[in-house]
């Protein structure tokens, strides 16, 4: 006998899970409505990620265009896109323009041209020539992470002014309060900034232009780890950017340039993983070919690894203590590397390190590999005598370990730094580089010593 579920203020039941679909597929508007009021924002996009694309689309179509927009907010990038391009041109564009200009770029970006151009088509102009500026800047720079909402005034406007407008303008306060007011001239340059102590310590009729101090701005073209550095060193909500000519273009805030350093982080870690921005409301075929693209490429990486060991298949079949300890050798090698490579990737992403101090990162992690190397190569040297009760046995797996350490080490710091000198993404590159590498030198240092030693490892 099943329970009778628990029902809240609205009728429905304390668990929704699934009802929002079976509102969907029997076409019951109100009824899906009704749900989706019950529900946060992250409860819906949740169902509607599970969802088929079609159904999802009629989900969407029946929402009013600013609760849909609130959703698509929401949504990564990938599932915002997806969303949009499902829908008639016609209810996309009435959901654009509730978002806001830098959600709206990034979307046009990702979207194919002709789908882009009719949406861009149906929304409202000027939005739509917003739009169109901002998808000229790379997404990762100071232009293509900028708002161009802007709290605007000019110098001869008051305090009282400024007061007014966030007091009467409830709807755009969450988004100002992230902002300061910039002063511009009749020609729209900035020419100035308000502090917020000067405008909350100041009366109501003193002038903007009294009390402004001389703006820092930023130009479009500003990378987002250039940016990062300058918010470390100023504790601003807010940055201008301004073009060539002063003219202020938009803002870039701190809230925004945090979520995109977070959405840049977990990127690299799916990259890492040959994931991409995979989402599971992709469509089948193209997740599957997405992750072979990368699958098969190590087919071909094992084998060059694998070919190092078809030269010494005498001194394996000798020795057959020696197979034991080959992925020990790379494994552990490795895993000294991928440490490394992280510690570059975030000093990248922090602005800390730049391809040009190659030969600083080098240095220093030499002096670590070298240390660890002697370590870890001793603890398994030691293994492997005891183990197998042969001291070359353990100098030859330890002696391995210890260089391929040192290898691992060298690369895993470099290598996204030489990766991104030539523009090649290092979250995606530096992981297939370091595992072929250091299982080609940790199976040769080890084989090569083995053949080496090989009188003294056969009379154990």
């Amino acid at each position: 006998m099943s329970e009778t579920p628990k029902n809240d203020n609205n009728g429905l039941p304390d668990s929704k899970d699934g009802l929002l679909q079976e509102a969907v597929l029997a076409s019951d508007e109100q009824q899906a409505s009704k749900i989706v009021e019950s529900m946060s924002s992250q409860e819906v996009l949740r169902e509607a990620s599970q969802m088929k694309a079609d159904d999802r689309d009629q989900l969407i179509t029946i929402l009013p265009p600013e609760t849909a927009a609130e959703l698509v907010e929401e949504a990564p990038v990938g599932l915002a896109v997806s969303i949009i391009e499902g829908l008639d041109s016609s209810v996309a564009a009435k959901i654009m323009d509730e978002l806001q200009s830098d959600t709206q770029a990034d979307i046009v970006q990702e979207m194919e041209e002709e789908d882009a151009e009719a949406v861009l088509s149906e929304m409202d102009a000027e939005a739509a020539v917003d739009v169109r500026q901002l998808s000229q800047f790379d997404p990762d720079t100071a232009g293509g992470l900028m708002e161009l909402e802007v709290f605007s005034f000019t110098e001869d406007q008051t305090v009282g002014a400024v007061l007014k407008r966030l007091v009467e303008g409830d709807d755009e306060h969450e988004h100002y309060r992230r902002q300061y007011p910039y002063i511009v001239d009749a020609t729209g340059k900035l020419i100035g900034i308000v502090p917020l102590r000067s405008l909350l310590g100041s009366k109501r009729s003193v002038r903007l232009s009294e009390i402004m101090r001389p703006p820092i701005s930023v130009k479009p073209a500003m990378g987002q780890d250039e940016l990062v550095k300058l918010f470390d060193e100023k504790e601003f909500l807010s940055m201008p950017v301004v073009d060539e000519q002063g003219i202020l273009l938009g803002i870039v805030s701190r809230i925004e340039l945090a979520e995109a350093e977070l959405e840049r982080a977990e990127q690299q870690s799916l990259s890492r993983q040959k994931v991409g921005d995979e989402l599971r409301s992709m469509p089948t075929l193209l997740r599957s070919r997405r992750r072979l693209a990368w699958l098969s490429s190590n087919i071909v990486l094992n084998i060059i690894a694998a070919s190092v060991i078809s030269m010494y298949e005498e001194t394996l079949a000798a020795v057959i203590a020696i197979a034991i300890f080959l992925p020990m050798v790379s494994d552990m090698s490795g895993c000294s590397g991928n440490q490394a490579v992280g510690v570059s990737m975030r000093e990248l992403s922090l602005g800390l390190t730049r391809p040009i101090d190659l030969f600083h990162v080098l240095r220093k992690e030499l002096s670590v590999g070298i240390i660890n190397g002697i370590v870890l190569g001793i603890l398994i040297g030691i293994v492997a005598w005891i183990w197998k009760g042969n001291l070359y046995l353990g100098m030859v797996i330890g002696l391995a370990l210890s260089i391929n350490t040192l290898i691992a080490v060298s690369i895993g710091g470099t290598v996204p730094l030489i990766l991104k000198r030539f523009s090649i993404d290092p979250a995606v590159a530096s992981g297939p580089l370091l595992t072929t590498i250091t299982d080609m030198a940790g199976f040769f240092l080890v084989l090569s010593l083995a053949s080496l030693f090989m009188p003294q490892l056969l009379l154990a």
